[in-house]
């Protein structure tokens, strides 16, 4: 991964560590995906679309990144996947001890058990907001706990774990699976009151763990595991909206870009996703 000056291009002023008031620690780690590889270059190409896009957001008539935005060293770990996901968990600590909004951008999803056990140690009574495609839930995948296919198994356990989108599982994962705290993909399509619905289920304090595949494959084509029937983008963006406006969401991260030179737009997508997530963070303040 090349190393980025700041994130975005912005003025150094605004990329100081001590003074930023958001932390971006990119995660470059494929180690675990069973298809397609590629999500170790997500981060190189968030952070390539970033620095061409516009920085002014129209719907909060807002420039976040003048917040501060730190890009912390990248996590370079590549030995097993226990290992990944203790450095993730260990550096995620250490900022929001600092008192920092902390972000992350993967790579692929097993390093959200590291992110997510970071937030439950410092936040009590956790809610985890989980869109994708895929359940997640299995409690080991060849060989390991900490397998991408594993991702949420922990948090269900742990957190006040709500799932968003899925459209494809495995039937054992069925027996860690809350019903009543997940929205399936088609049954979204049929229920206009489904975002109110989640947010009732929330506890105040919120970590979104965002699965790009969650989207729809038509404006998310770059994953490793796309699947049909994803959620639309501004369907999305109002679901997110309303979540940051009504919780206190505490920190995210994003997670499964495959980048693929046919698809350049999916990189935007995913630098105007996470930046859309930090505008509407802080125009709440």
């Amino acid at each position: 991964m090349k190393n980025n000056a700041t994130y975005a291009g912005i003025a150094e002023q605004y990329a100081q560590a001590d003074t930023a008031k958001i932390v971006l620690i990119p995660v470059p780690y494929d180690g675990t995906s069973t298809w397609k590889k590629g999500a170790d270059k997500g981060p190189e190409a968030f952070l390539h679309a970033s620095e061409n896009m516009e920085l002014y957001d129209i719907e909060t008539e807002s420039e976040v990144y003048k917040q501060g935005v730190y890009l912390a060293p990248a996590i370079t770990e590549d030995g097993s996947p226990e290992a990944l996901v203790e450095v993730v968990r260990k550096q995620t600590k250490e900022y929001l001890k600092r008192g920092k909004f902390v972000t992350l951008f993967g790579g692929e999803h097993s390093l959200s058990i590291g992110s997510i056990r970071a937030f439950n140690e410092v936040y009590e009574d956790l809610t985890v907001l989980q869109i994708d495609a895929h359940a997640d839930l299995r409690a080991t995948y060849q060989g390991s706990a900490c397998n991408h296919a594993c991702a949420m198994h922990e948090a269900s356990q742990t957190t006040n774990l709500i799932q968003v989108g899925i459209r494809s599982m495995d039937v054992l994962e069925e027996s860690f699976m809350d019903r009543e705290k997940t929205f399936f993909a088609h049954e979204i399509l049929e229920d206009e009151f489904w975002m109110d619905k989640v947010v009732e289920l929330m506890t105040e304090n919120v970590f979104i763990t965002f699965d790009l595949d969650g989207l729809d494959p038509s404006i998310m084509p770059a994953t490793g595991t796309p699947e049909p029937g994803g959620l639309m983008w501004y369907e999305t963006l109002e679901f997110l909206k309303q979540v940051f406006a009504e919780r206190n969401v505490v920190g995210f991260d994003l997670v499964e870009l495959c980048p693929n030179e046919a698809h350049p737009a999916a990189d935007f997508l995913a630098a105007k996703l996470y930046y859309k997530m930090l505008s509407y963070k802080f125009s709440q303040e």
